[in-house]
């Protein structure tokens, strides 16, 4: 089977009272629309992704950068919005299911996205939806006085995205039936026999208000951890000097297996102690011809790939550059660049600082050059 997902990132947002809509608000300097990007980008029975934007937001959703995404401005409502995109996808070859989720629900696993994909097998329609534990009352207006009448929750349910259909019959349904489409797409189907609701998750719930996305940083706040880098290299003649991935005009250079850099080399084993994947050591062995002289720019971004695997994302890197020679006070700019790209990290969750040891030991007599990193990630499944 092959999906579509369509993520419908089209509203006002008026509800949640800022300036920056919710679906480009950040977590450890990822959007809401690219945390869902980063989740799906897992499957690969998902071939393609929609973002339904609002025409507004067309700078912000341009500078996310989001790769094999199609952008289709939304409507002036939900269903339209859905509409634009379907029509798109109803035009197109090769897709015959669709997910349909809302940017307000970032928070929903990897685990639930994978049973929905599965269980569309033989069904129409998969419907993700929680039972409701609180007690439930309505307000009946009766001859202009008020009643609180309480319902019974046995019949009663919540449904959460994403929801997953047959393209077309999506697409019939809302060319044709528009006029019945209440609040999300499954309210279009008469007939819930051709529906199979899955057990939601009550950590998938929708970013309303600013209360919301408090409690969804406390959620990721406390799946962050923290990792602690060192690396110190000889400054010797003859050998280039590569810092923070950038080649730096010196007399000396660094004397190690790879090109010997020893910030990249610090953050490198940062991340890896923040992961509890172990140390840069052993994942690229000093003993090993294959990363003779190789560039620390390339075993960094292995390893970052290797961690985006694995849920993670960095959240902010600290660097302290302890040296004599070179000064790096007119590098730092360039430096923070490199690593914002190396890292996929916002520039403004990177800290340079240059340290000297005040002319004291092999460091402090231009012999040699260290670098210690502390880094903090974030799992975001």
């Amino acid at each position: 089977m092959s999906f579509c997902l369509i993520i419908l990132a089209g509203g006002n947002s008026h509800r949640f009272r800022s300036k920056v809509g919710k679906p480009y608000q950040k977590i450890a300097g990822k959007s809401l629309i690219e945390i869902i990007h980063f989740k799906a980008q897992k499957f690969k029975q998902i071939k393609k992704i929609v973002v339904v934007y609002n025409k507004k937001d067309l700078k912000r959703v341009k500078f996310l950068k989001l790769k094999n995404v199609k952008l289709i401005v939304g409507g002036r409502c939900r269903q339209q919005s859905t509409l634009n995109a379907l029509k798109y996808l109803n035009s197109k070859k090769g897709i015959s299911k669709v997910l349909i989720h809302d940017a307000a629900r970032p928070n929903f696993s990897t685990k639930l996205l994978r049973s929905i994909l599965k269980s569309m097998k033989h069904v129409k329609a998969v419907i993700p939806k929680i039972k409701i534990e609180d007690a439930i009352k309505q307000i009946i207006d009766t001859s202009k006085e008020e009643y609180i009448v309480g319902k019974k929750r046995d019949n009663l349910f919540l449904t959460q995205t994403p929801q997953a259909f047959n393209l077309r019959e999506i697409y019939h349904l809302h060319r044709t039936k528009s006029d019945k489409y209440k609040d999300d797409d499954i309210s279009l189907y008469m007939d819930l026999n051709k529906v199979k609701f899955i057990e939601g998750e009550k950590s998938n719930f929708k970013i309303t208000d600013q209360s919301d996305f408090k409690n969804l940083k406390d959620i990721y706040k406390s799946k962050q951890s923290v990792g602690i880098g060192f690396d110190v290299h000889r400054l010797v003649p003859n050998r280039k000097l590569f810092l923070a991935g950038l080649k730096i005009k010196s007399k000396l250079g660094t004397l190690g297996h790879s090109d010997g850099d020893p910030v990249l080399h610090s953050i490198t084993d940062a991340i890896l102690g923040a992961c509890k994947m172990g140390d840069i050591g052993q994942m690229f062995p000093d003993k090993s011809i294959k990363f003779k002289n190789i560039r620390s720019t390339i075993l960094l971004k292995k390893v970052i790939d290797q961690i985006k695997l694995k849920g993670y994302f960095l959240n902010n890197i600290d660097i302290n550059i302890i040296t004599q020679t070179p000064k790096i006070n007119n590098l730092k700019k360039k430096m923070i660049n490199n690593i914002s790209k190396l890292c996929e990290i916002s520039k403004n969750k990177i800290n340079i600082k240059g340290k000297t040891t005040e002319k004291l030991g092999i460091i402090g007599k231009e012999r040699a050059i260290a670098c210690e990193v502390i880094c903090s990630v974030i799992k975001y499944d």
